[in-house]
Formats: structure tokens, sequence, C-alpha cells
């Protein structure tokens, strides 16, 4: 599903218009990625936690010329699935 798609599930369910429903979806990402940014945690009970995760410094090989690489540390958006949703998609 894309984003023009979820914009237009939303409008059915909600019976707003189109518009309407892409400021609430383009809202709801935003609010996520502002705390994600600030270092929060987001928890939708029943969904999930997106988080951030640091990432340690490391060495690794470059496949292209076997040479080794250092990879400096980082953070690194992520999802973690709830219970209720590993649920409903393993039915």
């Amino acid at each position: 599903m894309k984003k023009a798609e979820l914009i237009q599930v939303v409008a059915e369910k909600t019976g707003k218009s189109k518009k309407d429903a892409a400021v609430y979806v383009d809202a709801i990402f935003e609010s996520i990625k502002d705390a994600m940014v600030a270092g929060d945690k987001v928890t939708l009970t029943g969904f999930g936690v997106f988080e951030v995760r640091e990432r340690a410094a490391k060495q690794c090989k470059n496949p292209r010329t076997g040479e080794m690489q250092n990879v400096p540390a980082c953070k690194a958006p992520a999802f973690k699935a709830g219970k209720n949703l590993k649920e409903a998609v393993n039915k």
C-alpha cells in the first residue's frame, strides 16, 4: 500500500475528503518523526513501537575490493511490531 492508497482508505473510513485525510496522515507521520528525532519512543498499543536504535562503529569488508573500511556509529529508526499486529498478520 502506498501513501496515496492509505489516504484513500482513511478518507473512506472517516467519511472525510481525501484532502482532510491527507492532512491527518501527514500529521501522524510528522508527529512520529518529530518524536523519534527528539529521541523518544512512540508506542501504539496493539500495533507496535517506533524507536531510534544506536549502531556501534564497526569495520567491514568492501565486497568489490576486499578492502577493510570503517563504518562510523549512527542512529537508525526501528519498528517493532506489537502482539496484536503479529497475530493479525499470521492468521
